[in-house]
């Protein structure tokens, strides 16, 4: 069993407004606002993925009272690696000093910190680490066609960090068991394919996807975790757009829950979305720390992973 013990996270210092793509495509404030509730995002210009992912990951360590020499674990969840080899996750690793932690990337696309957080319990559970740095990070602009309307005004870039400790066997876990699965027959739906790939993605298909299939999936998650819909304190689902976490949230019935919207000045920020807008309401101490928290991510696969956490 397993804790989170602290959050991090960071964004690069370009923001992008709805009036800027206005003047590389044909769109305006008011559509994007309506259509995805989106009024700006973060850019990257010369951060790279590894930069983005240590940033928020030295925020998390600083927060959580460890030191480098503590973690023996760090996970990286992301989708948009470019390089092959040596992983995200190592070369976080090296930057913080960390000194022979098991290492590795993970990529579900949008739900890969859920899917990574679940993982890591796993492997503390086990008894396999004590320590772990489970890391949510992006460079979608990297894999942006600034050319195309229906997806360049959706994307942001940014990381979102955890540190996850082993509970003692008279400990109780502070996180819930991790739902998860997929619809491969829907994986066309969203797209990052081939050498020199942008995004491209169904937009209508996933919308209905999202919207009608995962209330009852997320309310899984808290079944397991045995907190009733009612006591969620918050919920913080992938940053998808504005209109699927609404009507998410609305056929779950968490009526005193605190919604993550960090998509309105961050846009869709993949796997970083979920740990970003959760280290962003426990910073602005919009939740107690050991409420239940219900995180829950989906998207490219498709894929779903959701488990209720304690928060730090």
């Amino acid at each position: 069993m397993s804790r989170l013990l602290s959050v991090g996270h960071y964004q690069p210092s370009r923001v992008v407004t709805n009036d800027e793509l206005a003047e590389l495509v044909d769109t305006n404030d008011e559509w994007i606002r309506d259509r995805v509730g989106i009024a700006t995002r973060r850019i990257a210009d010369t951060e790279t993925l590894t930069d983005m992912a240590t940033a928020a990951a030295g925020k998390a360590l600083a927060n959580s009272g460890l030191s480098a020499a503590d973690i023996d674990l760090v996970v990286v969840a992301t989708c948009t690696a470019i390089d092959r080899s040596p992983n995200t996750a190592c070369r976080v690793a090296a930057r913080l000093g960390i000194e022979a932690p098991g290492a590795f990337d993970l990529n579900t696309a949008c739900s890969g910190f859920s899917y990574a957080l679940g993982v890591v319990d796993h492997a503390l559970s086990a008894g396999a680490s004590r320590n772990a740095l489970v890391i949510g990070a992006e460079k979608l602009s990297d894999f942006t066609d600034w050319t195309d309307r229906s997806t360049c005004i959706i994307f942001g870039d940014g990381a979102g960090a955890t540190v996850v400790t082993a509970t003692g066997p008279d400990e109780p876990s502070g996180i819930g068991p991790v739902v998860w699965g997929s619809a491969p027959e829907k994986g066309d739906a969203v797209r990052i394919e081939g050498w020199r790939p942008y995004i491209a993605q169904e937009g209508q298909s996933v919308f209905r996807w999202a919207t009608t299939m995962l209330a009852p999936i997320a309310r899984q998650a808290c079944e397991r975790a045995g907190v009733a819909p009612e006591e969620i304190a918050a919920f913080v689902p992938h940053q998808a757009n504005a209109r699927i976490i609404d009507g998410i949230a609305k056929r779950l019935g968490i009526p005193n829950a605190v919604i993550a919207k960090d998509v309105v000045e961050s846009g869709n920020t993949s796997a970083a979305s979920v740990p970003l807008a959760l280290s962003k309401l426990v910073e602005r101490r919009e939740v107690p720390s050991g409420a239940p928290v219900l995180l829950f991510g989906f998207g490219g696969g498709l894929t779903y992973a959701g488990q209720v956490v304690r928060c730090p």
